[in-house]
């Protein structure tokens, strides 16, 4: 269990929380703006102004520039940036992914962000791209390790340290690191080297990055995606365990005047109308902003308010138990997406174990909320019910059927299930009301095995008109079916 990172609210896997850090408590989920030293779009001091809590900068490029090094390690990193907050410092291994190799050891690096006062400081772990040879991950990964545990040593004051999970797209050697990692009790885990896969839209890939090292965490553990700052995959990303998220996004897009919304991204050249209501959209048309002379920090700004915007919703969202819900919509912006919704739901029996049983309503959003984690549990548990002398199966929308010793109702994407228990989560579902064939099998497929379960049980199935499935055959063959 984390002494640094107390969770106070959960859905699906994602979870709020509280990490206590030398400059503060920040609440999770949360995105770290990426500020470069040498060029600052927006001033540090400004960033509590759109709601951040923490920022990220790079500890190399202020050790390699005489004017920053001297003044952090004279006066602080928090005096060099004007910012009272939490602040991580990255060590340089994105340099090292894009240039090879940089002009500074694990144990330096360390040290400089020990001396200048980092919050959260990271070790010089190898950035290992995806799709490389199995030989080279495991290489990689080796001195990685070496590192962190190096790395780990030599931190034992104030300064918060983070253990970053390598391992190329190699889903068994994530786990496996982030299993030798947990051994070593770091403070926060950045899951590494997954930019890559965020700019080719590889989603579903980055879906098995984060649960196979999530699977070999402690799940009490703060979990950080590195360079995942696009609002449209926040909601995934907590769903499946992230709790941190860094963007230098806002300033990137910005400066190639990109308009960043949840639901994807817009070029400022291409718009007629700004669909958000942010004070610099509110403010000004998109005609202003394109021919604005600051027009890059103008873009900068809009892309941060809706950065946190998103963020406050996705918190909502966990308190109020409709996550997936949001999911589920944001997914549904881009077909690599859809991709990615599709593969987490494959994990379904793993958000399982976290998901709360309780919720207060579970909303039908399309074919793959019936893979959703609340229909997975009912099937596992359908051994639980007992049911003697004879059963009416009926539709919702049909009264209570005398005669029968039991009364069950139908509802996709479930099944079967007691009358009683109609109100409660998650049979108090809102779904639509001809089912889509996905949701309609899930149900007949419940159906069949708890008749299946109750051999000795008459069971009556009254059909609604218009229903129709391969699997009814195989129902009928167990049970009477009435239209």
């Amino acid at each position: 269990m984390s002494s640094i990172f107390e969770i106070t609210h959960k859905d699906a896997a994602g979870r709020i929380g509280k990490l206590k850090t030398p400059h503060g408590v920040v609440e999770t989920p949360t995105v770290m703006p990426v500020i470069n030293p040498n060029l600052q779009v927006i001033k540090p001091s400004e960033m509590k102004g759109f709601g951040a809590q923490m920022l990220i900068t790079n500890s190399y490029i202020i050790s390699r520039k005489d004017n920053l090094r001297e003044k952090a390690l004279k006066d602080g990193l928090h005096s060099l940036l004007d910012y009272d907050g939490p602040i991580m410092t990255d060590s340089g291994s994105f340099q090292l992914s894009v240039y090879g190799d940089i002009d500074v050891t694990n144990e330096q690096i360390i040290e400089f962000q020990k001396t200048i006062g980092s919050d959260i400081g990271v070790p010089l772990d190898i950035p290992t791209p995806p799709d490389v040879s199995r030989n080279r991950a495991e290489s990689e990964l080796k001195t990685t390790l070496e590192r962190l545990i190096e790395a780990r040593g030599m931190v034992n004051d104030e300064m918060l340290l983070a253990g970053p999970v390598q391992g190329s797209t190699y889903p068994d050697l994530r786990q496996k690191c982030a299993e030798d990692l947990r051994e070593h009790k770091f403070d926060v885990y950045p899951l590494g080297a997954v930019v890559p896969l965020m700019e080719s839209y590889r989603y579903a890939d980055l879906v098995d990055v984060i649960v196979s090292s999530k699977k070999g965490l402690d799940p009490t553990v703060p979990v950080h995606l590195f360079g995942a700052g696009h609002p449209m995959m926040f909601a995934l990303a907590v769903a499946l365990g992230c709790d941190l998220f860094d963007s230098a996004a806002y300033a990137l897009y910005a400066k190639d005047r990109r308009y960043i919304t949840s639901n994807g991204t817009y070029h400022i050249d291409n718009l007629s109308y700004l669909p958000c209501s942010c004070p610099v959209c509110i403010s000004h048309t998109a005609e202003e902003i394109r021919k604005a002379d600051n027009c890059s920090e103008l873009l900068a700004r809009h892309n941060l308010y809706v950065t946190f915007e998103e963020m406050r919703l996705v918190k909502q969202s966990i308190k109020e138990g409709n996550l997936l819900e949001l999911v589920e919509q944001r997914c549904r912006t881009h077909p690599r997406m859809l991709e990615a919704l599709k593969k987490m739901y494959s994990y379904s029996d793993w958000i399982e174990k976290y998901d709360p049983a309780s919720k207060s309503t579970f909303f039908y959003c399309g074919p793959e909320s019936s893979q959703r984690p609340e229909v997975l549990r009912f099937s596992n548990k359908l051994e639980r019910f007992t049911i003697k002398g004879s059963a009416v199966i009926r539709p919702a929308s049909k009264k209570d059927l005398k005669g029968y010793d039991n009364d069950l109702i139908f509802k996709a994407p479930f099944g079967a299930f007691p009358a009683e228990l109609a109100e409660v989560y998650p049979f108090n579902a809102e779904v639509i009301r001809t089912p889509d064939v996905e949701s309609l099998g899930k149900a007949v497929e419940n159906t069949i095995a708890l008749i299946e379960l109750n051999p000795d049980t008459k069971f009556t199935f009254i059909k609604e008109e218009g229903l129709e499935h391969p699997l009814f055959e195989k129902l009928g063959q167990i049970a009477d079916i009435k239209e």
